[in-house]
């Protein structure tokens, strides 16, 4: 992987965690049960890079080293100290460091926040006195750091040099993410265990790696991510691709939530919409995260979803277009010139439609793999490539073949070749799937940086990670707008009143207490009429809505009906909206405690959690990718006009949306806010109904 050409601008100053001039071991020891021992013995690997200094209280030698009973006894100044000694020790070892002028502090040392109220409050004290002597603490509780591009070496294990920066609240983690990349030819420039993050978070390390040379690629397992919303803008501005692997997605994140936006937002939808906002790879598993890491080291990366599946057995292709398609992407057919191209390099049986099946004709001439890669790769018709199969196994098996094994393995690997040179020459993905992984000829392909995979999926999920096949537009994470003086009350028509000043239609309505003030209001707009029961969260569920009221005299009776039953002290009346040719959506945005003001729009009306069709952005959400998140949804043909039905005004819905979740974010006081439905019509969009909960 070649680093990325940009990143954010200057942050937080890391360099004596990363590169120190020197590092002292504190609680380093002869014992290998002790971690002191595993992380003395890493970073003695390269002992002329800087002075390394062992501390052990008893003195003596450790790993023959001569060990100092204390900082102190060092006798000169230590950049980076390295902080092993059980708990109760603690504070005095930092302490000590920071009087001998350590600018940087890795903490293994656990039994802090962890451990609950009292570990948490000792953890803050620490850190405090951290800061304020200007030095970066890591943890505590990790396993320490590596930057294979100073030679910095305080993990106890040796991590494999490359491009990818790892960022985990898990060790073993760690070790199965470097055997899954090996056979990729991946390695890592940096690993940082986070530990408590007490005081160098994944922001401030994601912002480091963003400047960071040696690095290309990084790679995120947290399972806390502290501010989320800084994860997510410091992601967006990093320049480098990021992946994230996290856990316990898929609980609801209010489960008290009063609204159908916080009933229906999920943790998983939260990090997701983040994800998708800022650009980051969300990925389930530690598979899937070396998979999409092992493409990002990919030469070409293309923007499309048109993938064309190449492949020498009609299974593999009829499961790899299906793999296509679950990843993301599309396989259209090949147009007829592209197709017309392909007969004159193919045999009459080839398949060229899409997926482009050679039907036996590699056996006969291994040169057809290249000449029609080649041919997929200069055509217009498609973003990317996927070829799947046999290709491989000619040059991994020699003997078979009727004696003919020998010929088709150096035709194989000429055809390699050919491939790797048209490869190279084109800007169009293209990954590989192989029966043969690792045979002579998929090594040629993946040493010209062509990522080859031996599962099917695999090879379709990377090649996803390589174009850009989601709808929600540019990526960037919108800022917060100033917090605007607060909402004390939530009543149904403060929060219209609300969103109406800034700029959301809502039709005529009067609030009213008592009969006489019911027929007032019924004067100062035409029938039909609307009459609501206020303070009634879910007021259709409760029996409190009475639409299409033709006139006075059923508004009347409407209203004498409704009290009778609910007692409501408040209700309103209102002008009955239109409903021909418009369809009903839902908006809302409930505050996260990690992500911060979290937008929903959907499908809405009494169908809003029957149905489920809504999407997810961070807030405030600009109009363009408003109406990119409505055209993407399930039923976004019913926006474009159905059955003879007008297309409505996709548009307006759009701007709505954007002054809505502009609103909600503005008003950090607010929890949950939700305008449903949202009646969309081709000449515009109405809000028929508002409500907000407040924190």
């Amino acid at each position: 992987m070649a680093p990325a050409p940009f990143g954010p601008a200057a942050g937080r100053d890391l360099t004596p965690l990363f590169d120190p001039k020197s590092v002292a071991v504190v609680g380093a020891s002869d014992d290998p049960a002790k971690y002191g021992h595993a992380i003395a013995a890493q970073m003695l690997r390269a002992p002329d890079r800087r002075p390394v200094h062992l501390v052990n209280r008893r003195g003596g030698t450790v790993l023959g080293r001569p060990a100092a009973t204390s900082l102190a006894a060092v006798g000169e100044p230590v950049d980076l100290v390295v902080v092993s000694v059980p708990g109760a020790g603690f504070e005095a070892a930092v302490d000590e460091a920071l009087a001998c002028g350590a600018r940087a502090i890795v903490a293994i040392t656990a039994g802090f926040a962890e451990t609950g109220a009292a570990g948490l409050a000792r953890q803050r004290a620490v850190t405090a006195r951290v800061r304020e002597a200007g030095a970066a603490l890591v943890g505590p509780n990790c396993l320490g750091i590596a930057d294979n591009t100073t030679e910095l070496y305080l993990a106890s294990d040796t991590f494999a040099p490359g491009g990818i920066a790892l960022l985990s609240q898990s060790g073993n983690l760690a070790l199965e993410l470097q055997l899954r990349l090996t056979p990729h030819g991946a390695g890592f420039s940096r690993f940082v265990s986070l530990g408590n993050q007490a005081d160098v978070t994944l922001v401030d390390l994601i912002d480091d790696c963003a400047r960071h040379d040696g690095t290309c690629a990084i790679a995120v397992y947290a399972e806390d991510f502290g501010d989320g919303r800084a994860f997510a803008e410091a992601a967006a501005a990093s320049g480098k691709p990021v992946v994230l692997l996290t856990a316990g997605r898929g609980t609801a994140s209010a489960r008290s939530a009063q609204s159908h936006t916080g009933a229906l937002t999920t943790s998983a939808d939260v990090v997701a919409a983040a994800c998708r906002d800022a650009g980051v790879h969300l990925v389930a598993t530690p598979r899937e995260m070396t998979v999409v890491l092992a493409a990002l080291g990919a030469r070409n990366r293309g923007a499309g979803r048109r993938t064309a599946v190449f492949t020498d057995g009609g299974g593999h292709g009829a499961i790899a277009a299906d793999a296509a398609e679950s990843a993301g992407l599309d396989v259209p057919e090949l147009g007829t010139d592209t197709q017309a191209r392909l007969r004159t390099v193919l045999w009459d049986q080839s398949a060229v439609g899409n997926p482009v099946d050679l039907a036996g004709m590699g056996e006969q001439d291994p040169g057809s793999y290249a000449a029609t890669v080649g041919a997929l790769l200069a055509t217009d018709d498609v973003d990317s490539v996927l070829m799947t199969g046999y290709f491989g196994g000619y040059a991994a098996s020699t003997g078979g073949l009727g004696g003919g094994g020998t010929a088709l393995a150096e035709g194989e690997l000429r055809a390699a070749q050919d491939i790797a040179r048209d490869y190279a020459g084109r800007r169009k993905p293209l990954v590989v799937q192989s029966m043969y992984p690792a045979s002579p000829s998929c090594r040629v392909l993946a040493d010209a940086g062509i990522p080859v995979f031996g599962a099917t999926e695999d090879a379709a999920r990377a090649l996803a990670a390589l174009t850009v096949t989601d709808a929600a537009g540019p990526v960037g994470v919108p800022p917060l707008p100033e917090p605007a003086a607060p909402l004390t009350d939530p009543g149904y028509h403060s929060v219209r009143a609300l969103l109406a000043a800034a700029g959301v239609r809502f039709p005529a309505a009067r609030e009213v207490t008592d009969e006489a003030e019911l027929l007032a209001a019924a004067a100062e707009f035409d029938g039909p009429y609307v009459l609501k029961a206020l303070h009634l969260l879910h007021k259709s569920d409760a029996g409190g809505v009475a639409l299409r009221l033709p006139h006075r005299a059923a508004l009347l009776t409407a209203h004498r009906e409704m009290h009778a039953r609910l007692g409501a002290p408040a209700y309103s009346v209102e002008a009955m909206a239109d409903p021909t040719d418009g369809v009903e959506l839902i908006v809302g945005v409930n505050r996260d405690p990690r992500f911060g003001p979290v937008a929903m729009v959907g499908l809405g009306g009494v169908l809003t959690e029957t149905l489920h069709d809504v999407a997810f952005s961070l807030a405030p959400v600009p109009a363009p990718r408003a109406e990119r998140l409505l055209r993407g949804l399930r039923t976004a043909g019913l926006l474009a006009g159905v059955r003879g039905r007008p297309a409505v005004d996709v548009a307006a819905a759009a701007e709505a949306v954007a002054r809505i979740t502009e609103v909600a974010a503005a008003h950090p006081e607010i929890a949950e806010i939700e305008v449903n439905p949202l009646l969309v019509r081709p000449d515009g969009a109405l809000a028929l109904d508002a409500r907000a909960v407040l924190a």
